[in-house]
This record gives C-alpha cells, sequence and structure tokens, in this order.
C-alpha cells in the first residue's frame, strides 16, 4: 500500500502499560492530523481490534495527557489473537471503518501480533517500542523504561534510609521477568552492593563474602538489587539462602507495579514524541511491518520480524561497575 492511498490510520496500546504511551499517542495523533490523515484510538488493545471498538480521534481528545502515565486508549494481553480467525475478524473489522493502516504501541508480545496482522492480511503497520523492560532489539531505549527506573531509583534511597538506621541488609526485587535491564540501572545508579538478574547466575557465597568485607570496614547496612524471575517473589527465595548461608537478617521489598505507573520523566516524553511522530511518517513513506527505535540519538528503523526473533543482550558492564563502587 502506498503512502497516497493512507487517509485513515488507528493507534493502539498493548501488553503491559508503560510511562510515556500516552505521550506517544499524542505524538501519533496529532503528527497524522497535521499530515491530513484521520485518525482512530483502538480500545483495549488486541481485544479492541476482534471486538471492533474504534473511537475517533482529533486534536483534543489528547489534550492535557502527555504528563500522564498509563494508558488512555487501555491495555491488555489478547491470547484470542493467536487464532487465525480472530485476526481475520480484527481484519475485517479494520476494513469495514476504512482503516489503512495501523500504529501498534507495546513490547514483543504485541509486535507478534502485529507481524502476524501485516503478513496474513497486509495491513501496513509500524510498531513502537513501548515497555519499561527495554529489553527489544533494534532501540537503545523503549518507552517508560526511564521513569521505571527513577521511580525504583526514588523508593529505593527511602529504603537505605531504613537499612542505615537499623543497620540491615535489604533485597529489594524491580521488575523484569526475563531481562535485567531495569536492575542493572537501579543496582548502579542507586549504589547497591550486588545485583541479581535472569542473564548471569550469581555465587551467593561470594556475594556473602563481599558483603562481609564491606563490614570490615565499618559498613553495617547493604542494599541488594534482585529482577523478579519467572515470578514475583524471587527475591524471598534469595533472602532464605543468604540467611542460611550468612546468619544477616536479609529483609525483602518488592516495587511491584508501582514501577509501571506514575507521570512519565521528560526523557520518556521526549522519546514518545520523537517515535510517535516517526511512526506516521513512515507509514506516510510507504514504511510498513517495521518497529522504530532510536540508536545514539537517532531514530531508525528496524524489521518488526528482528524485534521479535532477536534478543537486547544485556551487558555485563554495568553489573561489574556496581560490584567495583561498592567495595
Amino acid at each position: 500500500m502506498t503512502s497516497q492511498k493512507i487517509k485513515r490510520i488507528a493507534v493502539y496500546t498493548s501488553g503491559g502499560d508503560a510511562p510515556g504511551m500516552n505521550a506517544a499517542i499524542r505524538s501519533v495523533v496529532r503528527s497524522a492530523i497535521y499530515q491530513g490523515l484521520q485518525v482512530d484510538g483502538v480500545l483495549e488493545g488486541y481485544s479492541g481490534l476482534i471486538s471492533g471498538q474504534l473511537q475517533i480521534l482529533d486534536l483534543g481528545s489528547v489534550a492535557n495527557i502527555i504528563q500522564r502515565g498509563g494508558t488512555i486508549l487501555k491495555s491488555g494481553r489478547c491470547p484470542e489473537f493467536r487464532t487465525a480467525d480472530n485476526r481475520k475478524i480484527a481484519s475485517d473489522n479494520l476494513k469495514a471503518n476504512n482503516i489503512d493502516a495501523l500504529v501498534c504501541i507495546g513490547g514483543d508480545g504485541s509486535f507478534k501480533g502485529a507481524h502476524l496482522l501485516n503478513s496474513e492480511h497486509g495491513i501496513p503497520i509500524v510498531a513502537i517500542p513501548g515497555t519499561i523492560d527495554n529489553d527489544i532489539f533494534g532501540t537503545d531505549n523503549s518507552i517508560g523504561f526511564d521513569t521505571a527506573i527513577n521511580t525504583a531509583l526514588e523508593a529505593i534511597d527511602r529504603i537505605r534510609d531504613t537499612a542505615a538506621s537499623h543497620s540491615r541488609l535489604f533485597i529489594v526485587e524491580v521488575m523484569g521477568r526475563d531481562s535485567g535491564f531495569i536492575a542493572a540501572a537501579v543496582g548502579l545508579a542507586g549504589g547497591a552492593e550486588q545485583v541479581f538478574v535472569p542473564e548471569m547466575p550469581q555465587n551467593i557465597p561470594k556475594v556473602i563474602e563481599h558483603i562481609k568485607r564491606g563490614m570490615t570496614r565499618g559498613k553495617s547496612s547493604s542494599i541488594l538489587i534482585a529482577a523478579e524471575g519467572q515470578k514475583p517473589g524471587r527475591a524471598y527465595d534469595l533472602a532464605d539462602v543468604i540467611r542460611k548461608h550468612s546468619g544477616f537478617d536479609a529483609k525483602v521489598c518488592i516495587l511491584g507495579h508501582i514501577q509501571r505507573g506514575g507521570s512519565p520523566t521528560a526523557n520518556d516524553r521526549i522519546l514518545a514524541s520523537r517515535l510517535g511522530s516517526a511512526a506516521v511518517n513512515a507509514l506516510m513513506a510507504g514504511k510498513s511491518g517495521i518497529m522504530v527505535g532510536t540508536h545514539h540519538d537517532q531514530v531508525i528503523m528496524s524489521p518488526l520480524e528482528d524485534c521479535m526473533t532477536k534478543k537486547r543482550v544485556l551487558s555485563n558492564e554495568l553489573l561489574e561497575l556496581t560490584r567495583i563502587l561498592s567495595h
């Protein structure tokens, strides 16, 4: 489909919400209207595509949302979209509403649905990375990551006050089921003694030895950061092992979903605004089946298939620097 045929687009958010999604929606809507397009919002992500929940968006629809967390279009996961029959229903709904192209805001799971809709039904789609995990291949940062690490860091700073007052060891669990990008960033920025991530197994005896060395120079409290792993509560397992092997009274604090909410940082608002506009420009240029991201502060495009099949690898640099600086 050429850019001349695109007159009406729809935007939707899918998967877990991320701070800055509203800023991206705002950018998509206003950039599209600026270029003479009509814009619809799909409510409830892929569920809304199946049920045909679309509403017209104008300039006023996205007023006063750039500072709001979450997503005004709502979001969620939709197992039903995995079936070809339901994707056909979604495609028919889009055609019935004269939707020529889509902008998908979400993570790798959302991109799989977008890729299937594009490959099976030829609907032009451009994706925008919106996930706090920052694990999407093809971009240096995803929308929501900066806000999530700053939210976690604020909590860790407060926990450190209590840890120091009571001479305690705290294990703070942050989000990151399959990736340790949040944990690595907040561990370094928060002055943690050690960071536990899914990608790299840790030697508990060495961690305990590291903490004890700090105590010999008068350090009375410690902060350890743990990514949640396959399920929330991994920090409790770590605390039990540390208590068993060291006798330390390890306390656990699980930050959970507070990392998803809240007003997005300036960095996330800027990133979302740039990528929202870039997505519209890509569609108008006849691009499809791609994701817009950034690399070295430049907007780039990557095939959706690469973003789904290739993994962004967590560097050991931040983890090693955290360990060095905590001596």
